[in-house]
């Protein structure tokens, strides 16, 4: 059995990763999740409107792989929300603590409440929803999972953690730049429709860039290639375990 990957999140809480993460698959019917055919998002707020422009699409199928990929930032988001709510209540409350000994019982209680909040949800989650979690908290913190661990746990704590995260291809020095890595576009366009269309609940980034000039720059095309190499290399494997238990 795998061991237990255990690496706190922003300090005060931890990625754990096992045996029972759910499997990866791509939706089958799309009407499951499209009530509208992929085109252009418009909400109206009050007296102003709001729209992003449509997909670009190369296929059909690169749509079904859009929609996997929604499904994982919107499994992650509501951790990194949560994470993020919960640093800024720790920042304030310890600025209001003279007492350094205060100061650790209370950071410590914290964690614990965290740990509880979070272990039994995260530890199911797959690689892919883990680097979302990683580059989403930096989205929100405005640090690093890596930099927040270092700032309030120490400097040790946080190697160790990351070198764990390195056995599963995960590094808690990841950052989030939806201006040049094809994945945090992809995640921040998942993020500002679902807000848009009320899916999911806003809170503001504390990293700053201009998502409508992103989109604008990157013309609204869809690239999800790296995730139909990472599905085809999944079906190799499988076929030969397959071939090796027959």
């Amino acid at each position: 059995m795998k061991k237990l990957l255990y690496i706190y999140i922003i300090g005060i809480s931890f990625f754990s990763f096992s045996q029972k993460r759910e499997v990866d698959s791509l939706p089958k019917n799309l009407d499951k999740y499209v009530f509208v055919k992929p085109g252009d998002t418009l909400i109206v707020q009050l007296n102003e409107f709001t729209l992003l422009p449509k997909h670009k699409f190369k296929s059909i199928e690169d749509v079904r792989y859009y929609f996997w990929f929604r499904k994982k930032v919107f499994k992650a988001y509501p951790y990194a929300k949560l994470a993020s709510q919960r640093l800024d209540s720790l920042n304030a409350r310890l600025q209001r603590i003279e007492s350094k000994s205060k100061r650790r019982s209370y950071t410590k209680k914290i964690q614990k409440y965290i740990e509880g909040e979070f272990t039994d949800q995260i530890k199911k989650m797959t690689n892919t929803e883990g680097r979302i979690l990683i580059k989403l908290i930096h989205r929100q913190t405005g640090k690093t999972a890596f930099n927040n661990i270092r700032s309030i746990r120490s400097g040790w704590k946080a190697f160790w953690y990351n070198t764990t995260a390195n056995i599963f291809k995960l590094s808690l020095k990841t950052e989030y730049h939806p201006e040049i890595v094809n994945e945090d576009f992809l995640i921040e366009d998942v993020l500002q429709r679902a807000f848009l269309e009320d899916k999911l609940e806003r809170q503001a980034s504390k990293l700053t860039f201009d998502f409508s000039k992103i989109l604008a720059d990157r013309k609204s095309e869809i690239n999800v290639e790296e995730y139909k190499k990472m599905f085809a290399k999944m079906k190799k494997k499988k076929k030969v375990k397959k071939r090796k238990t027959d």
